[in-house]
């Protein structure tokens, strides 16, 4: 059986095993025994990482690793002449996917490793991807070494996607990571103090164009218009020319559309919508920037950071407050994204960010101003909400005025245990100590001060919370234990009945309100809908409402959300027409056929907690 081996172009991959890049939460200040990555924050677990190298050298780097090619084979191809192709089966790469190369013949690299897919740390050792053409068995030797009659057969290149190069796990129209952001997160977690003088030049058109893709359709236009699908009709052009325009410094950011949507509160939150190229751009700065800072970013700061969940900030800190919490830090940031200094700004990023055509780009993101009613009006503080960059320069900014401070303050400072879960600007602290607490949140509003943010005087509470919560309040005949709000839901102190305590957690009464005004408003506009028009809507809605507030000790309030929501449907159909009226019996077969019931989607956040770091 012979190998066709043409002109080909070869690929090596290395898959090294490697400390996770998203530190585990810091949701407990206790050290225990069983998870104490976990609960520290420290770098834990470990993740597939690939170097590519497609000039089919070895790298340094490779090299270093022992992922050289294997010399010891011929190198002569009449050396392999009449020989079957055999496999070979490194011992130190066995079960990691990791695969040894040939070395090139005539100048053209071989590909000897399988093709990379999805699983390639499960199934390192596969079918064979080169075309293996019809061979003439040999006819010397003994019957009991002749081929089978199966080396005749003429096999295909194996089914495989030739363009997946990272460890994506989900539906895009990009490749995953590039092994360029690869090389700069390998960098970053090497030398955690070193600066990156040279990212410029990694925004070409193909991260420009995988930005696009990760857009959103259909999210609105900025102040010129342009929407997703125009720029699409002639995309490589486009492309082209804005990323000429970027690497000859033509670029110009056009300001935000300003636009108000309202808050649960019953006030309005800014937005700022940016036009269709300054949101590619960004987008391709955020793919480096992450690579560098989330090798930096602490294990307790849960917000717009890849791999993370406002319910994985949720079960860290339902954890942390079953140990030996006695007091409570509910905290919140006054108009964060509209007080962030821009001097202060950028000399943080200068600590990460040497390359001054990135910074000079982020500077003229955040000069650009807004535009409110055909006004164009400076921004001298603070970063438009709704941009792509915004959540990353956030919580840079807070990275080195709060999480920084607050570690360093828990670890020489504080007497007893603290906690942190932080979510963007919305953060909670749990203290053993009261006294921790009280000198904490006076340190807090100093630390603050001196990079002009302050603390929300309404949402910033100093509670008493905990197992010995209730018991000390009902001695001092101050009623039932308080309670805090965050991210949704109202946590709550509670025992079980065998006497244990848990954190009881349920929909926040002004979040459920607004959503059902919200419902009703929608309603309204679809009265005259097909009823099977509107019950698909509606089943949608409610089944993304389960699938965040679907928690375990949630169930009473998600059924009295769901009556709330048929009452309303009810009402909405009912005026559609005042000749004939709906009865109820014809409405319950509308309700059971197009409304779910409601669900609880999330496990105890104690397993999932555990689950997560014990898998890693």
């Amino acid at each position: 059986m012979r190998q066709l081996t043409g002109k080909r172009q070869g690929m090596k991959e290395s898959y090294r095993k490697e400390p996770a890049t998203h530190p585990g939460p810091e949701s407990c200040g206790d050290i225990r025994k069983d998870v104490p990555e976990a609960l520290t924050g420290e770098d834990a677990g470990e993740v597939l990482s690939h170097e590519i190298n497609t000039t089919g050298s070895p790298t340094l780097l490779s090299e270093a690793e022992g992922n050289t090619a294997d010399r010891d084979m011929a190198s002569d191809p009449r050396e392999r002449r009449g020989r079957r192709p055999s496999a070979r089966v490194d011992v130190s790469c066995a079960g990691t996917g990791r695969s040894r190369s040939s070395p090139e013949e005539n100048g053209n690299p071989v590909r000897a490793a399988k093709a990379p897919s999805r699983n390639a740390a499960t199934n390192g050792c596969g079918k064979s991807e080169k075309v293996v053409v019809p061979g003439k068995p040999s006819n010397e030797g003994p019957p009991s070494l002749a081929e089978p009659e199966e080396a005749v057969e003429e096999r295909a290149f194996a089914k495989r996607n030739p363009n997946q190069r990272s460890t994506s796990r989900t539906l895009s129209r990009n490749h995953g990571v590039s092994p360029e952001v690869e090389r700069v997160r390998e960098r970053a977690k090497r030398e955690k103090g070193a600066v990156f003088s040279a990212l410029f030049h990694h925004i070409g058109v193909d991260r420009l164009r995988d930005s696009f893709w990760n857009l959103k359709p259909k999210a609105a236009a900025g102040v010129d218009g342009v929407r997703w699908q125009d720029y699409g009709r002639e995309l490589e052009a486009n492309l082209h020319d804005l990323c000429g325009r970027l690497h000859r410094g033509a670029y110009r950011a056009k300001p935000s559309r300003r636009v108000y949507i309202p808050k649960a509160d019953g006030r309005e939150r800014p937005l700022g919508i940016a036009a269709l190229e300054d949101k590619i751009v960004q987008g391709a700065v955020v793919a480096l920037l992450e690579a560098i800072y989330e090798n930096d970013f602490k294990g307790f700061s849960y917000g717009f950071r890849p791999g993370r969940s406002p319910h994985q900030a949720l079960d860290a800190l339902t954890v942390g407050l079953k140990g030996k919490i006695n007091w409570v830090l509910d905290a919140d940031i006054r108009g964060f994204f509209d007080a962030i200094d821009h001097g202060w700004l950028m000399k943080f990023l200068r600590h990460r960010i040497g390359d001054r055509r990135v910074l000079r780009l982020i500077g003229k993101w955040l000069d650009a101003g807004v535009m409110e009613n055909g006004n164009w009006k400076a921004t001298e503080r603070g970063t438009p909400q709704g941009a792509n960059i915004s959540p990353l320069l956030a919580n840079v900014y807070l990275h080195y005025v709060f999480d920084l401070w607050a570690h360093q303050w828990r670890k020489r400072q504080a007497r007893g245990e603290v906690i942190v879960v932080r979510y963007a600007d919305d953060f909670v602290m749990g203290f053993e100590v009261e006294d921790d607490a009280v000198r904490f949140l006076s340190e807090l509003k100093e630390r603050l001060a001196r990079f002009a943010l302050e603390l929300h005087g309404e949402k910033t509470r100093l509670i008493q919370f905990g197992r010995y919560a209730g018991e000390r309040r009902r001695r001092k005949g101050e009623g039932k234990p308080e309670t805090f709000t965050f991210l949704g839901f109202t946590h709550i102190g509670a025992t079980s009945r065998d006497g244990r305590f848990y954190v009881l957690r349920r929909t926040d009464r002004k979040r459920r309100v607004s959503k059902l005004k919200e419902l009703g408003e929608a309603m309204r506009l679809r009265r005259h809908d097909p009823i099977a028009v509107q019950g698909r809507w509606l089943g949608a809605v409610l089944r993304g409402y389960y699938g965040y507030h679907g928690v375990p000790g949630n169930s009473r309030t998600l059924q009295s959300f769901h009556t709330e929501a048929a009452r309303r449907w009810y009402r909405s159909l009912c005026r559609r027409s005042q000749k004939k009226r709906l009865n109820w019996s014809k409405m319950q077969l509308h309700l059971s056929r197009w409304l779910p019931r409601p669900l609880i989607c999330h496990p105890y956040p104690e397993q999932r907690f555990h689950d997560r770091h014990h898998s890693r």
